[in-house]
């Protein structure tokens, strides 16, 4: 019986080459009345030029359901590992959040 797949239960694959992951040290948001889009980026000190590394695009639902995602895994973390500083250099990364409308 602990063979048989609970009802619902979703199998999620991870291949090799997404399983490395993607560095980014800026995200880009922006949305129109159907989406949400989050460009990662990632910005070399030194280099005018930055490159988009991955685009993902999310309904309002499932943006608003990673924001109290990411909140809950945060406070987990800081609970362990204390509060998490950020700092503004405003000579290397702009704020990241809302960057206009899509």
């Amino acid at each position: 019986m602990e063979n048989l797949k609970k009802e619902g239960e979703i199998q999620i694959e991870l291949s090799d080459e997404i399983a490395q992951g993607t560095y980014s040290n800026l995200a880009v948001i922006s949305h129109s009345s159907a989406e949400f889009v989050i460009d990662f980026i990632r910005i070399v000190p030194g280099v005018p030029k930055a490159k988009v590394k991955s685009r993902i695009i999310l309904t309002p639902e499932h943006a608003k359901r990673l924001l109290d995602a990411l909140n809950d895994n945060i406070e987990k973390f800081e609970q362990h590992n204390g509060k998490i500083k950020v700092q503004n250099n405003p000579g290397f990364l702009p704020p990241i959040g809302g960057m206009g409308q899509a």
